[in-house]
C-alpha cells in the first residue's frame, strides 16, 4: 500500500517549466560546489586546531578563501601529459570520476514534496526530481565514477597508478555489497525506494533510531566508499606514492581531488536522507515550532545535519591511522557483509510478523530466540574451532631420540630425525677471554699467564 501511495506523491515531479528546471540543476551545483569549498577550509582548519597548528590564515577573512586559491593555482598550474599515457583515456578519466559525483543530487530532497516554496512566482518543491527507483539511481551513478579511478591508474603508464586504481576498484566493490544490504532495510521499513516517500515515513521517528546497525554499517560503508581516512587506500602515499592521480596535474588533478570531496558531501547527504530524517527539524525544535517543517526553513536544517556529517569525516582523518589494505579487505568482507545479511533478515523477519498482526512480544520472542539460537550455534562452533587449534598447537607427541646404532649397525637419519650430538673434547688451543689489567687476570695455567698480560 506504501508503494501506490509513494507513487502518487511523485505525480508532483516533471510539472516545472524549462527555465525552474535549468534553476534548479544551477542551485544544485553551486550547492555541491560551495559545501566542497567551504569542506576544505573547514577540513584543514579542524585538523590544523587537533594538531596545535594555526591552519590557513592568509586568504580572505580568516583563511576562509584558501580553497579558492588552491583551485586557481591548480587551474594555472602546466598540464603535462606523460609519454607512455593512453591520451583519449587519460584526459577522459578525471572527467568520468567528477560527472557521477554530481549527478546523485538530482534526487536528494531539501524539503518537502508539496508545494512549499515560490521561485520567481512558480511554486514548485524544493527537489529537483524523483523517481520511484530514486535509491537504485543513486548506487547505479554512485558505483560509476570507480570507472574514472581505474581509468586513470590503468592510462598512465605507471606502475603505482595501476595498483592504485586496483585498490579502489576492489574497495568500493567491497564495501557497496554491505551498503546495498544497509539500504535493503529502510526499503522493507518505508516500504519505498524513493527519496521523498523514505523521508516523509520518518516523521514519527528516525530510522536512526529504529534501524542502529544499518546506520552503523552505513557510517563505515560511506568512509570505504569515498576512500577517506582510515580507509584512503587507493593514495596511500606511503607505499603508492600518490595513488592512481600520481601522473596527473594542473585541472584534471583538481577534477579528481573535487570528485573525491563531491563524493563525500554525496553519501553525507544520502545519510541525512535515509537515517536523520533529512529535512526535518531536530526533536526538540518540531516539538514548540510548527513551522519549523515549512517554507525554507527545512534547508537550513538539512544543511547543518550535512556539516555535521562532513565533520565526522573530519574528525576521522584527524584521529585514526591509515589501515593496512589486507585489514580492509577483512572488514568488508568478513564482517560488514555478513553483519549486514543477518540483519537484514532480522528487519524482514519483524516487519512480516508487524503486516501479519502479531503482538510486539510474540515478535520479540520469536527474534530474541532466533538471536539466541544463532549465538548458541556460534558458541558451540567457537568453541569446537578453538579446541582443534589447541590440539593442532599441541602437535603429535615427541618422537624416541634417533638411535643410529640400534640395528647393530649406523644407518643415516631419515627426513626429520636429527642425530644426537657427539661429544667432543675441549680444543687444546681454546682459551678463555680475558680482560688484560682486568681485576681477575689469572691465567689458565698454559702458558704461564702471558695471555693476559700486556706485554
Amino acid at each position: 500500500m506504501s508503494v501506490y501511495q509513494a507513487a502518487e506523491d511523485l505525480s508532483m515531479f516533471g510539472t516545472d517549466p524549462w527555465w525552474l528546471v535549468v534553476v534548479k540543476a544551477v542551485f544544485c551545483f553551486a550547492f555541491l560546489m560551495l559545501t566542497v569549498l567551504f569542506s576544505i577550509v573547514w577540513e584543514r582548519k579542524v585538523v590544523a586546531w587537533m594538531q596545535l597548528r594555526i591552519g590557513p590564515n592568509r586568504h580572505g577573512p580568516w583563511g576562509m578563501l584558501q580553497s579558492l586559491a588552491d583551485g586557481v593555482k591548480l587551474m594555472l598550474k602546466e598540464d603535462v601529459i606523460v609519454r607512455r599515457a593512453d591520451k583519449v583515456v587519460y584526459v577522459l578519466a578525471p572527467i568520468i570520476a567528477a560527472i557521477p559525483a554530481f549527478m546523485a543530487i538530482a534526487v536528494i530532497p531539501f524539503g518537502p514534496a508539496g508545494n512549499e516554496v515560490s521561485i520567481f512566482g512558480q511554486r514548485t518543491t524544493m527537489q529537483l526530481t524523483d523517481l520511484p527507483i530514486a535509491m537504485l539511481y543513486i548506487l547505479a551513478i554512485g558505483s560509476l565514477g570507480v570507472y574514472g579511478f581505474v581509468l586513470g591508474g590503468w592510462s598512465s603508464g605507471s606502475t603505482y597508478p595501476l595498483l592504485g586504481g586496483i585498490r579502489s576498484c576492489a574497495q568500493i566493490i567491497s564495501y557497496e555489497i554491505a551498503m546495498g544490504a544497509a539500504f535493503a532495510s529502510v526499503f522493507i521499513y518505508s516500504g519505498s525506494m524513493s527519496t521523498s516517500a523514505i523521508v516523509g515515513a520518518q516523521q514519527e521517528r528516525w530510522y536512526v533510531l529504529l534501524l542502529p546497525v544499518s546506520f552503523l554499517i552505513y557510517m563505515v560503508t560511506m568512509v570505504g566508499e569515498s576512500s577517506r581516512a582510515p580507509f584512503d587506500m587507493p593514495e596511500s602515499e606511503g607505499d603508492l606514492v600518490g595513488g592512481f592521480n600520481t601522473e596527473y596535474s594542473s585541472i584534471k588533478f583538481a577534477m579528481f581531488m573535487l570528485a573525491e570531496y563531491i563524493h563525500m558531501v554525496t553519501v553525507s547527504m544520502i545519510a541525512v536522507t535515509l537515517f536523520l530524517g533529512g529535512w526535518r527539524a531536530p526533536w526538540p525544535v518540531s516539538t514548540f515550532w510548527e513551522g519549523a517543517n515549512h517554507g525554507w526553513w527545512p534547508m537550513l536544517w538539512f544543511t547543518v545535519k550535512l556539516q555535521l556529517l562532513v565533520f565526522f569525516f573530519i574528525w576521522l582523518r584527524g584521529t585514526l591511522p591509515r589501515v593496512r589494505y589486507d585489514q580492509l579487505m577483512k572488514l568488508g568482507w568478513k564482517v560488514l557483509i555478513p553483519v549486514a545479511v543477518v540483519w537484514l533478515m532480522l528487519v524482514a523477519t519483524v516487519r512480516t510478523l508487524r503486516n501479519e498482526n502479531y503482538e510486539f512480544t510474540d515478535i520479540a520472542l520469536y527474534v530474541g530466540g532466533g538471536v539466541l539460537g544463532v549465538l548458541l550455534l556460534s558458541f558451540l562452533v567457537d568453541f569446537f574451532r578453538d579446541r582443534a587449534k589447541e590440539e593442532e598447537k599441541a602437535g603429535p607427541a615427541e618422537p624416541a631420540a634417533f638411535d643410529p646404532m640400534a640395528g647393530g649397525f649406523p644407518v643415516p637419519p631419515l627426513p626429520g630425525q636429527e642425530l644426537p650430538p657427539v661429544p667432543r673434547r675441549r680444543p687444546h688451543r681454546e682459551r678463555e677471554l680475558i680482560v688484560s689489567g682486568g681485576p681477575d687476570t689469572a691465567s689458565d695455567g698454559s702458558l704461564d699467564g702471558k695471555e693476559a698480560s700486556d706485554g
